[in-house]
């Protein structure tokens, strides 16, 4: 798939087509009804509004007639369609139905973006890792003793205030009435966010009773790892309260001392996540975001991709980059699982835009996908991840998680991401473990949310994506060295838990 904005500027533009394939171009404004525009040199009378974001028809089509952008099909048309007639959920529907058959069929990997020699100060740990804060996590191990770890949070952090970048508790109301690989999941995600590196320390307060054990979460932690961790059980102590600021007073001596210092761009390891997408997110801020994941992985770092139901329709893409048949297979089986997940539960593998995704101006489920992939960039697929697992392999990895913001960040940050890179058409203030850098694919939504928007890819159409790309390559820099995000700023730090079993 090619950039899907030129590198230099398209200022002036009303329409874009993408791909010399595709049978549709996008509005990078509100068109009227009546408008006679230009389209690749080719004029085209706008018949009906369209607003920016949406789709216009650049031919004339018949019911039945797949439809094409980003040079690849998007779904099939209801009902006949006229040059510069708007395409959207009135005449266009999803092909997408249940499982598919893959083969393996390495495409040529091209370039995946040059080296940067850009660096930051990051906190490098004992184990080689470099993290971007250095924070005291509470972690509960069962939703009974959330707001006790929520108390000793923000007690802890008043007293540290200075010393550590921060003392955050990540609260959940799991860990109880849960039975085999639900329990399992739950105590896998929490177990891996315990070996973060932007964590000096982890305090993991259990009750006592639940389902989720503090020893046999410990033992989910790698043993080189269990040093910096320490365990409160509310049952067992006479104030729960002031034994866990006691026992974060332990983890912040032990974290204080350490210093940022200078790390190469490629020691960061970047969460791709998009929500609230719209027309232009396949546009700008998703490409931009691809050229990060380009630029850190050939760099020698690491990029992380998931929401596996946001990438149907777009999966052979990246199956098609997978660095062996044993990555291709893995990728395959965490497709193919995730669609019988959907089946299983009777709903179709396709229900998917959101109203907000709608009204941004995408259409099918093949649609979001092709836009959401470019989050990946051009680098081969290295590794396969299930819901849990932390990165093995530098390079790019694809990780199990659905596509429900809080649930695939929370992921992303427990696989090891020390930096979230979120695009977003529509906006919203949620922030997770890792610092979320927040890339609006639209200057209005930048200028509306500034409290909840780092930056504004909208610029990529003004500025092109190169200069664009630079800029934001800038803002990770400095986010990764201390700059606190908006949703930082604002004090949005949450986890989300995929619960996927029956409760007792």
């Amino acid at each position: 798939m090619q950039d899907t904005l030129p590198k230099t500027a398209a200022a002036g533009r009303a329409l874009l087509r993408l791909d010399p394939r595709d049978d549709v171009a996008v509005a990078l404004r509100d068109v009227a009804a009546g408008e006679a525009l230009e389209v690749d040199g080719r004029a085209l009378t706008v018949r009906s509004a369209a607003a920016n974001g949406h789709k216009v028809a650049l031919r004339d089509m018949a019911a039945g007639e797949i439809v094409h952008k980003f040079g690849h099909p998007i779904g099939r048309l209801t009902a006949p369609v006229r040059a510069g007639e708007p395409v959207h959920v009135h005449n266009l529907a999803t092909r997408l139905e249940g499982e598919e058959g893959y083969k393996w069929r390495p495409a040529d990997r091209g370039q995946s973006g040059g080296a940067t020699e850009a660096t930051f100060l990051g906190y490098r740990r004992a184990d080689g890792r470099v993290g971007t804060r250095n924070e005291i996590w509470i972690l509960p191990t069962v939703g009974c003793v959330a707001r006790t770890a929520q108390k000793i949070a923000a007690l802890a952090d008043a007293r540290h205030a200075g010393a550590v970048d921060g003392v955050h508790a990540f609260t959940h109301p799991f860990g109880c009435s849960q039975l085999g690989e639900d329990l399992g999941g739950t105590r896998r995600i929490l177990a891996a966010l315990a070996c973060h590196p932007n964590a000096g320390g982890v305090l993991l307060v259990g009750l006592g009773c639940e389902s989720n054990q503090l020893d046999r979460l410990v033992e989910e932690i790698p043993a080189p790892l269990r040093g910096r961790v320490r365990t409160l059980g509310a049952q067992g102590v006479e104030d729960e309260i002031e034994a866990g600021l006691a026992l974060v007073d332990e983890l912040v001596a032990h974290a204080a001392p350490t210093r940022r210092e200078a790390a190469g761009f490629g020691e960061l390891v970047l969460g791709l996540k998009c929500g609230g997408s719209d027309g232009l997110s396949g546009l700008t801020a998703n490409p931009l975001v691809g050229r990060m994941a380009d630029r850190a992985v050939a760099a020698g770092g690491t990029a992380i991709l998931s929401e596996i139901p946001e990438i149907f329709g777009a999966e052979r893409l990246l199956m098609a980059r997978a660095r062996d048949r044993e990555v291709f297979d893995a990728a395959v089986a965490l497709v193919n699982d995730f669609k019988r997940y959907f089946l299983a539960h009777g709903e179709p593998v396709s229900e998917n835009p959101s109203p907000g995704n709608i009204a941004g101006g995408i259409t099918t489920l093949e649609e979001k996908s092709l836009g959401a992939v470019q989050k990946a960039g051009h680098a081969p697929l290295e590794d396969v991840l299930r819901y849990g697992e932390r990165v093995r392999r530098r390079g790019l990895s694809l990780l199990e998680a659905p596509g429900n913001d809080a649930v695939s960040s929370t992921a992303l940050a427990a696989a090891g991401a020390t930096l979230i890179l979120f695009t977003t058409g529509r906006g919203t203030p949620l922030g997770f473990p890792a610092p979320t850098v927040k890339i609006a694919s639209n200057s209005a939504l930048a200028r509306r949310k500034p409290a909840w928007i780092d930056f504004d890819a909208g610029c990529a159409i003004e500025d092109g994506m190169e200069t664009a790309a630079d800029a934001l390559a800038a803002l990770i820099v400095a986010v990764a060295s201390g700059e606190r995000t908006a949703s930082e700023r604002g004090g949005e730090r949450e986890i989300a838990i995929w619960k996927r079993g029956v409760t007792l």
